[in-house]
């Protein structure tokens, strides 16, 4: 799936954002028929499903409200699915969402982590 505009921009910045603080990206936008995951990182021997939301300020929702039931249960086997095809089946996880805020243009983002449990 292709993102543009306000999305790519956000996906963007979360991916600059998770660099800086350590991660190592293994995968981004990775589909199969369960869903999508955004972003696919490691940090130590952990590996991180980030799903990114980037609303424009002034929206009545905070990006993360909309990582709902459906959402996180599309996610756990979509990644479910990515560590069989990767040959990985021993290692720590976890799913965190990225919350990213376009204000005047720049983008702020709220880190959630372990925000889907399995």
């Amino acid at each position: 799936m292709k993102v543009y505009g306000l999305g790519l921009k956000g996906e963007e910045a979360a991916k600059r954002y998770l660099r800086k603080k350590g991660f190592k990206l293994l995968d981004a936008n990775y589909q199969c028929r369960f869903g999508e995951i955004d972003i696919i990182a490691r940090k130590s021997d952990t590996i991180v499903f980030c799903e990114v939301k980037t609303r424009s300020e002034g929206m009545l929702a905070a990006p993360q409200e909309s990582v709902d039931y459906f959402k996180q249960q599309k996610m756990v086997k979509t990644a479910q699915i990515w560590l069989q095809v990767k040959g990985i089946d021993d290692c720590p996880l976890r799913f965190d969402v990225l919350a990213v805020t376009v204000k005047k243009g720049k983008a702020e983002i709220e880190h959630i982590e372990n925000a889907i449990s399995m």
